[in-house]
């Protein structure tokens, strides 16, 4: 598979199984879970909204990385109401480490 200079979208499909708990209700904040994104995995996130992943080979690796744009540290990925995937940078968590936009208590 050819992949596009869209390097963003494919990293980005592997936050949204993750973010699923942003969107949905919840009573109390739980604990952060790390993801498991895999250096030979491609994820996509694409303009129907829907996600996949893709595994990698090497042969177009320099294809992909032309116009790829590296993702800040720092950087929180969410789905807003209306089910578009955002990315915000600066702070998302307290002084204390809990998470800034957790639910209200």
């Amino acid at each position: 598979m050819t992949f596009s200079t869209k390097t963003f979208a494919l990293v980005s499909a592997a936050l949204v199984t993750a973010l699923g708990a942003f969107a949905a209700p919840a009573l109390a904040q739980t604990a952060a879970t790390p993801w498991e994104l895999k250096p030979d995995m491609g994820y996509a996130y694409d303009r129907d909204g829907k996600t996949f992943s893709y595994k990698m080979g090497t042969s177009n690796a320099g294809e992909l990385l032309k116009g790829a744009k590296k993702v800040p540290k720092g950087t929180l990925f969410f789905i807003g109401h209306n089910g578009q995937l955002y990315m915000r940078t600066g702070p998302y968590l307290e002084g204390d480490g809990k998470f800034k936009f957790g639910p209200d208590q």
